[in-house]
């Protein structure tokens, strides 16, 4: 059996924790920030955390990865 290639664009977009688990950047912070409020945007700043649903999915597709 040949080695599982790594999903590069999940590769570019998340990076996994020493506990394990996925960290994200909220989406809707390109641009068109004027417009939200303060408190939206701070919240925004701070990275997000996969759900266990998804972040297994997400770690089989990393899996020629190093963390």
């Amino acid at each position: 059996m040949p080695k599982m290639k790594t999903h590069k664009g999940i590769k570019k977009r998340v990076r996994v924790t020493a506990s394990g688990k996925l960290k994200r950047r909220h989406a809707h912070t390109g641009h068109l920030m004027s417009h939200k409020s303060g408190n939206r945007c701070r919240s925004l700043r701070r990275p997000g955390i996969l759900n266990k649903a998804i972040a297994g999915r997400m770690l089989v597709a990393l899996a020629g990865a190093k963390a």
